[in-house]
């Protein structure tokens, strides 16, 4: 698993956080939102998530 440096992330049960490392290894994402009208960062989500 590498790390993608141009995605921090520190969302340690996700199945692609690298570990020590607070970055995803992907290398793109999709973020959306499950709001209908987003107004603040809580408001969005990483689409690419998937639990440990």
């Amino acid at each position: 698993m590498n790390a993608n440096k141009c995605i921090a992330c520190t969302v340690k049960n996700c199945t692609h956080h690298c570990g020590a490392e607070n970055y995803c290894s992907l290398e793109k994402v999709s973020i959306g939102t499950h709001e209908s009208n987003p107004s603040m960062d809580q408001c969005t989500d990483c689409l690419s998530f998937c639990k440990k």
